[in-house]
């Protein structure tokens, strides 16, 4: 699979047979291939919004299979504070290393340093848009769990409408037959845009209220944060996020045996008692991020074929 140069900013950007391709490859990354294969590459992770898992695993990425790490996890230390462009900071980084990863606050910015880089450009999260190596770590999980990713039944909950993560993993799922179920306060929906999509791409989706109300088990049950900053009313915000927390007691009927996943940072959404349980499996969707990055930066490097 040939990705030299390749720029990875969205998930519209694979077909099936190139994620499925890409999945393949990190569960051979996971499994002890291509150990050393990025030695004496570089990557610029340019941060300018916070991260934990998302930065760190970059960062294990490239340290973990010899290559090196540069960058910043605050703008406010970068000549961004000075009034320097995107593109001119990208412009300038470009000539330093092998690849970038940048999250940013603004929606498209991903997809404009792309435009203006020499080096593959890996989108880390661009505002409320896209965060394809997410979903790339996400099907990696559910490929382990099931040993597939076709035919599934999901279910995608909590915020819809700003959530990113939920965005992208919704268009791969498409591609792969899934039926899935969208989970959300009336505020939150999935976005019509991205239901258009949907109905487009003819996948079969359904819409509830609460989980009491779901008319299918489900395989896989996908946990998101309520964002209380969405909210004006402090009220409205506890009542909704109450109604949207798992505890031992919620996984019952239709969602008694469902992979429980979330791609963290949780809040309050998911109680700690539900760790334990075999089917919680959101920690371990968190550390594939480690062979998935070191996969996706082999690819677009060339250092992994």
């Amino acid at each position: 699979m040939d990705m030299q140069g390749q720029s990875i900013v969205s998930i519209r950007d694979f077909s099936k047979d190139k994620i499925k391709a890409i999945v393949d490859k990190a569960l051979e990354v996971k499994q002890g291939r291509w150990s050393n294969a990025l030695n004496g590459k570089v990557l610029a992770t340019l941060f300018f919004e916070p991260s934990t898992r998302t930065r760190l695993s970059f960062e294990a990425a490239m340290n973990g299979m010899g290559g090196r790490v540069i960058g910043f996890a605050d703008p406010n230390v970068s000549s961004a504070k000075k009034g320097e462009t995107l593109g001119d900071t990208i412009k300038t980084v470009t000539g330093y290393v092998d690849a970038i990863v940048i999250r940013h606050p603004v929606e498209g910015a991903a997809r404009l340093a792309s435009e203006v880089a020499n080096v593959p450009v890996i989108n880390a999260g661009d505002g409320s848009n896209q965060h394809p190596t997410q979903t790339f770590l996400d099907l990696v999980t559910i490929q382990e769990e099931f040993g597939r990713l076709e035919g599934l039944k999901i279910g995608l909950m909590g915020d819809l409408k700003y959530g990113r993560t939920v965005h992208s993993l919704a268009m791969a799922l498409s591609l792969f037959g899934s039926q899935l179920v969208f989970v959300s306060p009336p505020g939150l929906r999935m976005p019509e845009h991205l239901c258009d999509e949907l109905n487009s791409a003819g996948t079969k989706f359904s819409e509830a209220d609460d989980l009491e109300s779901l008319d299918q088990v489900l395989d896989v049950l996908y946990v998101t944060r309520i964002q209380k900053e969405r909210f004006a009313d402090l009220l409205e915000y506890e009542r909704v996020a109450g109604a949207y927390r798992i505890k031992p007691e919620t996984l019952s009927g239709n969602c008694q045996q469902a992979r429980i996943m979330h791609p963290l940072p949780r809040v309050n959404e998911i109680a700690e008692e539900v760790d334990d349980m075999p089917n919680a499996i959101y920690f371990r969707q968190a550390h594939n991020g480690v062979p998935t990055r070191q996969a996706l930066l082999g690819l677009v490097t060339g250092a992994i074929q």
